[in-house]
């Protein structure tokens, strides 16, 4: 492939709640990025409702990627390549961005590229860093995954860590609904963590002795929950922030441990952080510190491309146009499709 050749990629991305559309150039360069959020809608159910989701997908899907079309000045005609999200994410919602991502491929004559959700955050990290390269290190925290990645090169990964059982982005979800802040979880405990002391109550941080990489947050969350319980049987009130801010720095603790351990054992000097719970202010200021105590290079994208969004997927699919990855019409959606599988 001609590396000077100017490559445009519509991506699709609707893995779970977010609709949404892009035009992505030579992997770097975000021409459009249009997202329709569900948010509104699931909050009112207190989470995210599969059914409701796929049908809004069907419902905004076209109008997204005209919008996205239009913002990047360019016609389906100048796209090199479409590329759609297939796996992880709800089959439903999943199956919306597939089938329309084949459609357009097979109407408009242009090749068709499936894109690992994970892989897609990891990549939000080129768009505003345009000097990062693999290989690097990365830590994937959103509502599904907790993954710690190694990136070998663009599209070649090793885990190396991940959860035994929810993922961070899940148990700020569920924390956040039983001290009554509602969802979505992550953003509104970042919010009301900073008027919190974090070292009020001490919640435990797992460790997984065999597998020292990995991580486990559903003992932290029934800590949470027990010590909720316990106030309300001995008729004590307690502060929602205080144990906001406990619960979101007992988190942090494992996630920076687990990351700089990697570092540290693999010699690591570039480490970045991915997804939605990316975002997160106390993570991201921890991790900034560790990371500058060790002298390595830290990476974040900005919050807009750590939740959900076409881009980050634009980008993941010019690296794997560039290395020849391409997809039939049997493209399926695969809900709980492996990071690094084809």
């Amino acid at each position: 492939m001609d590396e000077k050749k100017e490559v445009l990629i519509l991506a699709i991305e609707s893995s779970c709640d977010e609709t949404a559309a892009a035009v992505v150039k030579n992997g770097r360069e975000v021409l459009s990025n249009i997202i329709s959020s569900q948010i509104d809608l699931h909050t009112l159910y207190g989470g995210v409702v599969p059914e409701i989701a796929s049908r809004k997908h069907i419902e905004k899907i076209n109008q997204v990627i005209e919008a996205a079309l239009d913002e990047a000045d360019t016609s389906l005609e100048d796209i090199d390549a479409i590329g759609v999200t297939y796996g992880p994410g709800l089959v439903g919602a999943l199956l919306v961005g597939v089938a329309e991502a084949k459609a357009l491929a097979y109407a408009a004559k242009k090749p068709l590229v499936g894109v690992h959700h994970i892989e897609g955050h990891i990549a939000a990290n080129f768009i505003e860093h345009k000097e990062l390269e693999p290989p690097f290190f990365s830590l994937v925290v959103s509502g599904g995954h907790t993954h710690l990645v190694r990136v070998k090169d663009y599209g070649k990964f090793d885990i190396i860590g991940r959860t035994r059982d929810d993922a961070a982005g899940e148990a700020f979800d569920k924390v956040a609904r039983a001290i009554g802040l509602g969802y979505p979880g992550g953003p509104k405990i970042d919010k009301v963590s900073k008027e919190g002391n974090p070292d009020a109550i001490t919640f435990p941080r797992a460790h997984v002795a065999d597998h020292p990489y990995d991580f486990s947050f559903s003992g932290v969350k029934s800590a949470v929950l027990n010590y909720i319980n316990g106030c309300q049987m001995k008729g004590e009130s307690y502060c929602q922030a205080d144990i906001a801010a406990s619960f979101q720095k007992a988190v942090t603790d494992v996630l920076v441990a687990n990351a700089m351990h990697a570092v540290e054992e693999y010699g690591v000097d570039k480490f970045a952080i991915a997804g939605g719970v990316a975002s997160n202010s106390a993570l991201r200021s921890a991790m900034q510190k560790a990371c500058e105590e060790k002298g390595v290079k830290f990476y974040y994208p900005s919050p807009v491309y750590c939740t959900d969004n076409a881009a980050m997927i634009g980008v993941a699919a010019y690296y794997e146009y560039r290395n020849g990855t391409r997809h039939g019409w049997d493209l399926n959606a695969v809900p709980n499709l492996k990071l690094g599988e084809r």
